[in-house]
Parts: structure tokens; C-alpha cells; sequence
């Protein structure tokens, strides 16, 4: 004869251990890690379309960007931590208040940004940039382009790749007015130089000057990656198609 109390029982104890599990995923999502994709190859060659990554919420503290949906309606930071020169950063895009975006922390508050002649300039001064290497990609349609890529090293000593292209991609952003950036905001870049959305747009559908309060955590580690165009569920093609190599890798 079935035990109906003790079916129950069993029922009433999965419910409790799956809730459990959910308050654990949520209280870890929101306060300490959070994964994301990479969608658009703005930070090329440091994170590539396909990559997924771990990012840090704590490393800034906590504004109501923080929570799902921002749903906590608070102004300002909590524990707040300011993010350092040539962080790569998640934050919420300024416009719309729930786009998330990632990109490099270049600008200070109260400094001083420009772009001249492909060279990035942080308060009057020329960034350091030492060319690597080139090659050559499609651009498309048949379209070969030379791209080249830089060791740029910022005032506080951090370094990274950046990319520019001879021929194809936005060329705009190699020539800019000046930038001051203002108190409580930050001036954000990608470093595929010639492909991103990002601070040197001030326009309506632009990056613009990204608020402290937008911020929603730092990159820290690369997690997963597969090719373009591979979907993570397609567990046929990991052997080919992961990146194997990029796995557990630090972001910088």
C-alpha cells in the first residue's frame, strides 16, 4: 500500500532543496559573481565573440545595477570601490539604464581624454604604444584587410593589445575633440580601436560618459570560449570549436 505521507514528504523536501539552490544561485549572482558572454568583438583581441567570463560584483560594491533587473530601488554605491585605470568593465549603458556593455576603463574622473591621430592622450600626454605585429583578415565579400596590433601601456603601468585595421572599420574614432571627463563618471574604450561603441561617441545612440553608479562588476576570468557561430549546446563540436587554450585564463 502507498504511503501517501511519506510521497508527500519526499515532494515537499525536492521543492525545499530546489529553493534552496535558487536563493544560493541568486545570493552568489548578485553579490559576488556573475557570468556573461561576449557578443561583439568591440575588445578584440583581449576577449573574443565566444567567450564566457566571470565577473566580480563585490570589486566595486554595490548600486541597484547590482541586483537582477535593478530592481532595488536605492541611489549611489554601498562598499563602494573605484575602479582602476585600465580595468575591463561590465556597467549598464548610460542611455538606457539596462543594457549591459563591457569595456576597458580609460578616463578618470576630472581627466582629460583625446584621440589624435590614432595615439590615445590622457591628460595631455601621449600614451605609450608599441607596435607588435600585423596580419591579415576577411572583411567580407571577398575583402581582405591588414590589421596591426599595439602594446599599449597606461600611466599606472597596465598594458594591453589593442587593434587598428588600414582599411576598413569606423576610422573616426582616431581623431577626437577633447574629453573632460566628468566628476562620478568614467571614460570607457574597446581595444579593437576601430570597432567599438564606446565613450568617443557622446551622440544619442552612443556610450557617452559611463556614471560610478552604472557599474556593475570587473572581469575577472574567462571561463569558457567557443568559436563564432558555435553554440555552447552543441557538444558534438567542442573538440573543434573550443578554444581550449583560452579556458581559465585571467582577464587583463
Amino acid at each position: 500500500m502507498t504511503d501517501i505521507r511519506h510521497d508527500e514528504g519526499g515532494f515537499l523536501e525536492t521543492v525545499k532543496v530546489v529553493v534552496q539552490a535558487l536563493l544560493i544561485a541568486l545570493v552568489v549572482r548578485t553579490f559576488f559573481f556573475q557570468p556573461f558572454n561576449i557578443p561583439s568583438g568591440s575588445l578584440i583581441p583581449t576577449l573574443l565573440v565566444g567567450d564566457y567570463l566571470f565577473v566580480s560584483k563585490y570589486s566595486y560594491g554595490y548600486s541597484r545595477h547590482s541586483f537582477p533587473f535593478s530592481a532595488v530601488p536605492f541611489k549611489g554605491r554601498v562598499f563602494a570601490s573605484e575602479p582602476q585605470r585600465g580595468d575591463i568593465a561590465v556597467f549598464k549603458l548610460p542611455r538606457d539604464g539596462s543594457t549591459d556593455y563591457i569595456k576597458r576603463v580609460i578616463g578618470l574622473p576630472g581627466d582629460r581624454i583625446q584621440m589624435r591621430n590614432g595615439i590615445l592622450y590622457i591628460n595631455d600626454a601621449p600614451v605609450q604604444r608599441q607596435r607588435l605585429q600585423s596580419f591579415e583578415v576577411s572583411a567580407g565579400a571577398g575583402y581582405r584587410d591588414r590589421g596591426t596590433l599595439y602594446r599599449e601601456t597606461l600611466p599606472n603601468g597596465v598594458g594591453y593589445t589593442i587593434q587598428e585595421f588600414e582599411t576598413y572599420g569606423n576610422k573616426l574614432g582616431r581623431n577626437t575633440e577633447l574629453f573632460q571627463v566628468p566628476a562620478g563618471h568614467y571614460f570607457m574604450m574597446g581595444d579593437n580601436r576601430d570597432n567599438s561603441l564606446d565613450s568617443r561617441d557622446m551622440s544619442s545612440q552612443g556610450v557617452g560618459y559611463v556614471p560610478f553608479e552604472n557599474f556593475v562588476g570587473r572581469a575577472e576570468v574567462i571561463f569558457f570560449s567557443i568559436e563564432e557561430g558555435t553554440s555552447p549546446l552543441e557538444l558534438w563540436r567542442w573538440p573543434a570549436d573550443v578554444r581550449w587554450n583560452r579556458l581559465f585564463t585571467a582577464v587583463r
